[in-house]
């Protein structure tokens, strides 16, 4: 099997905006590698957010291939992109999504709801999603009674639960302090660790320099590729 969970090749996005068109991919080729950490950062107006939402099937290209884990997801109609998204990618975005009158262990358990899992199963895998990220204390806790970092943790875990091929975040620490963002990111450290593949999208140099590879786009393209040591948060 192979090891590659990503793969893109030559892909292009283009918008029509009233009468103009907007080109924000050109051609971008990319592999990603089981177990990489990967860091997307560019400018405003680089293209990142657009390959954030390719990479999550929350978009198709204009033209070009995308291979998730062995499939080529690039041409699958919007039925079959919503059922890889609930298996093979959890989301983790700066605002954290939970429902404000359920629990933390209920919030987790919601994509397997969806994926019609058993009350038992949901239950204890929730738990352990929960665990992974240092809140088993906290299940029954709702969003109101916990503080900024403990409900990004509760939406990792949530984006965990479905044991996803890539765990794909959004600016993760943009709606927090700095104290709380290094909390954050060691609970990414401690899951890629584990083995989990990670791409964070980012505009964060601080954020970014926990990754052990950064990919830079700038103008719809790839403008560097590099991989460096990568920061333990403290």
């Amino acid at each position: 099997m192979t090891d590659v969970v990503i793969q893109i090749v030559n892909l292009t996005r283009e918008y029509l905006m009233g009468a103009e068109r907007v080109q924000a991919l050109r051609g971008v080729s990319l592999e990603i590698r089981r177990n990489e950490y990967v860091a997307i950062m560019g400018p405003s107006g680089s293209g990142k957010s657009t390959m954030m939402n390719l990479l999550g099937c929350l978009d198709t290209p204009s033209t070009g291939e995308y291979w998730l884990n062995g499939q080529e997801v690039s041409r699958m109609p919007d039925d079959a992109l919503a059922r890889v998204r609930n298996k093979e990618i959890g989301f983790v975005f700066q605002t954290f999504n939970l429902l404000p009158r359920a629990s933390a262990l209920q919030n987790v358990e919601l994509p397997l709801v969806y994926a019609g899992t058993s009350a038992r199963e949901r239950r204890d895998r929730s738990r352990h999603a929960l665990e992974r990220v240092g809140l088993g204390n906290r299940m029954d806790h709702r969003p109101n009674e916990l503080s900024g970092g403990q409900r990004q943790r509760v939406a990792i875990a949530r984006a965990l639960v479905n044991e996803p091929s890539i765990l794909l975040a959004d600016e993760p620490t943009g709606n927090l302090d700095s104290a709380t963002s290094a909390d954050v990111m060691r609970v990414f450290d401690l899951l890629h660790r584990q083995g989990q593949t990670i791409v964070v999208v980012t505009h964060e140099a601080d954020i970014a320099a926990h990754a052990e590879r950064v990919v830079t786009l700038r103008d719809g393209r790839i403008a560097s590729d590099a991989r460096q040591e990568k920061v333990q948060a403290a």
